[in-house]
């Protein structure tokens, strides 16, 4: 069966085959296969160095893989650069912010937008009645956007005076303004606070909820837990598990992933532990 079609009749909306990359004499990922269907959430883990953030910028297009291929439904996305992945409705938020700390709130939202607009360069200098309707429907989908975060009195206020916690909201709202069919977000609870979490758990599950597809990259493992579908573990590059969170949680490669190699007498200890990190 040819990918397109493999894409479409399994239901995944994300469907990720033999994903490889090398640097060099180092091979980052080696053979990875994801599945994500639609409308539910797959969390990415895995110990420091795993090769989850390479896998990521394979997907977001960031990086081109040394093998395999990437379908986002039935669009063949293997090797695009970003800005196309994007554009396709892959979409993804970042590690480490990286917002415009002088720009306002909406503003910085508003620059996610720019690969919406249908218009080109010429509409935009011209200000033609067309684009200035593009640019009244996005800034009003910002402004819902920052509304449903808690943002809506901090729209116009410059995003290097907000806490942490609040500009990794705008993150968010920024990636979700491109209308994305996959939400990839990339340790969005870094940095935040046990009621920041609780308000990110709860906000990533309403977007669930609606149906979106999330691929979720994460080290809290308690909001994983909580989130998760389904769990995809990485280790040195390699996916050494992949199913249900209880499943996961279980998987003896994965007691050792974290936690290292079982000594006799161990067993429950060990399991008493990645319980308490899972």
């Amino acid at each position: 069966m040819p990918d397109a079609d493999l894409a479409t009749a399994t239901g995944n909306i994300l469907t990720v085959r033999g994903l490889s990359r090398r640097f060099g004499g180092l091979q980052a990922v080696n053979n990875i296969d994801l599945d994500l269907p639609a409308g539910r959430l797959l969390a990415l883990i895995g110990p420091n160095g795993a090769g989850k953030s390479t896998t990521v910028n394979l997907l977001a297009g960031v990086l081109a893989p040394s093998a395999g291929s990437v379908m986002l439904g039935a669009v063949d996305l293997t090797g695009r650069p970003a800005h196309a992945v994007a554009r396709a409705g892959l979409v993804r938020t970042f590690q480490n912010g990286r917002l415009f700390k002088r720009l306002s709130v909406l503003e910085n939202v508003l620059v996610g937008a720019d690969a919406r607009y249908r218009g080109g360069l010429l509409s935009a200098v011209l200000r033609t009645p067309s684009f200035r309707a593009e640019q009244h429907a996005m800034a009003a989908r910002a402004l819902q956007l920052l509304a449903e975060l808690g943002l809506a009195d901090d729209a116009h206020r410059e995003v290097g005076v907000l806490p942490y916690g609040q500009q990794r909201k705008i993150e968010i709202a920024r990636a979700l303004i491109l209308e994305p069919r996959v939400l990839m977000l990339d340790e969005p609870a870094a940095g935040l606070n046990s009621g920041e979490v609780e308000a990110l758990i709860a906000y990533v599950s309403g977007l669930r909820a609606k149906g979106l597809s999330i691929l979720l990259i994460e080290h809290n493992m308690g909001l994983v837990m909580r989130l998760a579908d389904r769990i995809a573990v990485l280790n040195f590059g390699q996916l050494i598990a992949d199913g249900a969170p209880a499943e996961v949680r279980a998987n003896e490669a994965v007691v050792e992933a974290y936690l290292g190699r079982r000594k006799p007498g161990r067993g429950a200890a060990v399991q008493g532990a990645l319980h308490a990190a899972l």
